[in-house]
């Protein structure tokens, strides 16, 4: 379970900040409600995550858990919209939660200089009540996967590569999981990738409205579809896609 936090009810700042959003039919302020109650572990908050926290920050998640390790690069700066060239040489995670905090003071932020592994995923994904996976590993996919199976929590599951996108919205026992996907991590995949960073921006605006759906129950998220992108032509396909009923992870559900 996430970390007991007292439920809150919107305040009249609320209700000025998230005005244009409450008009939305079908959300009003029980969605709102839903969202400041929410907690979400973003893993990695570079040029997929950033917008992905930006966008959760900006419409109301109340608690952030953001996993990133290492230090910020001259190459980040181009993707990772949540950084700075100040920032250069010290850890990505801090500058994030920085730039979080002066768009919205009373976001509680749990930041982990750190990436999710196998040691680390069960309590990470323990904190949370949804996850989004923006990870460029298949080792950090496949370990919060493992967790999310286990703990029965919702994952968004986002990627891009040069100037294509897919994402999926995964749910234990009502889709498939990562490894339902990916049974084994492909040969050719690399921890470094031809990609702009507006493509990342795209999938990530897109993952951040998958979990304000999810959290607040407005719309119908992407269960069993991957939602495929190609920006060279601004072509969409919605594939179908089912579980693997001998899946190692999932498949006992």
């Amino acid at each position: 379970m996430p970390t007991e936090r007292p439920s809150q009810d919107l305040n009249a700042r609320d209700r000025a900040v998230y005005e244009w959003q409450l008009w939305v039919p079908g959300y009003g302020e029980e969605g709102q409600r839903k969202l400041k109650n929410a907690s979400v572990l973003i893993s990695r908050c570079g040029g997929l995550g950033s917008p992905v926290a930006y966008e959760l920050a900006a419409a109301g998640v109340g608690r952030l858990i953001l996993a990133h390790g290492g230090n910020l690069k001259p190459s980040d700066l181009n993707r990772q919209i949540l950084m700075e060239d100040a920032w250069l040489g010290k850890p990505r995670v801090e500058c994030a939660a920085r730039k979080l905090k002066a768009l919205k003071p009373d976001l509680e932020i749990l930041a982990v200089p750190e990436n999710v592994s196998e040691e680390n995923a069960e309590r990470l994904v323990a904190e949370a009540d949804l996850v989004v996976d923006c990870a460029p590993l298949f080792e950090e996919r496949y370990a919060m996967n493992r967790q999310c199976v286990r703990q029965r929590k919702p994952l968004i599951e986002a990627s891009m590569y040069e100037l294509e996108w897919q994402l999926t919205t995964m749910h234990p026992g009502r889709t498939p999981c990562v490894a339902c996907l990916h049974p084994k991590k492909p040969e050719a995949w690399k921890r470094e990738f031809p990609v702009f960073g507006a493509v990342s921006g795209a999938v990530g605006c897109m993952a951040a409205m998958e979990a304000i759906k999810v959290l607040s129950g407005i719309g119908e998220p992407l269960y069993n579809i991957l939602l495929r992108g190609d920006l060279h032509d601004m072509s969409f396909r919605r594939l179908r896609i089912a579980r693997n009923p001998a899946c190692e992870v999932c498949g006992a559900l």
